[in-house]
């Protein structure tokens, strides 16, 4: 890996991000991006989720940013903290809430304790799939900067998020903040 490119790895969350979704978008465009590939995106399991996630973390001794959407978010504050330690700073987006819903309930409860690195969580007023005021306990837990979005539905293709400017300048504020070979900061576009 070339240290004028930091490491990203995309974290889709349950059903996995289609083609015209933001994460797969930007994964197109982003140099050094790895996406978390699940067995199963239907009948997602904690235990398998997480796993993966942790050895994609622990396959590479550079640092990550990590980028979640829904599911992706709590997939990712359920990593052990070896894998944890490998993470940078996270964007977290739109986070689930695995205790109204009956198909994600293996992923409850929700860790509520302040995360090792750096996050960004973004969630809207207006998400089916977990209220603002959840959202913002999480933030709160989790030492999360929290990004309030009016009206922005689960921040996905459904609710007009393509390229999504806005968190791809939140991104880039997570990019800014690493440090690659001695103070060079680079950027993802």
């Amino acid at each position: 890996m070339s240290h004028s490119s930091p490491r990203i790895i995309i974290v889709p969350g349950w059903r996995n991000s289609g083609a015209e979704h933001w994460q797969s978008l930007w994964a197109q465009a982003l140099p050094n991006v790895e996406r978390v590939e699940q067995d199963d995106w239907q009948m997602p399991k904690r235990a398998d989720w997480v796993h993966t996630l942790e050895q994609l973390l622990l396959s590479r001794p550079e640092p990550a940013i990590v980028v979640a959407h829904s599911l992706g978010c709590i997939t990712t504050v359920h990593v052990s903290a070896q894998a944890a330690a490998q993470i940078q700073s996270a964007l977290l987006v739109a986070p689930a809430d695995p205790e109204r819903r009956a198909h994600l309930a293996d992923f409850a409860p929700v860790p509520y304790q302040a995360l090792p690195y750096r996050s960004v969580l973004v969630a809207s007023t207006t998400d089916p799939y977990c209220p603002i005021r959840l959202a913002g306990a999480y933030a709160r837990a989790w030492g999360s900067e929290f990004v309030r979005l009016p009206n922005a539905g689960h921040i996905n293709v459904e609710s007009g998020h393509g390229h999504w400017p806005l968190g791809w300048a939140l991104l880039q504020s997570l990019v800014e903040d690493m440090d690659w070979g001695g103070g060079k900061q680079v950027a993802v576009a």
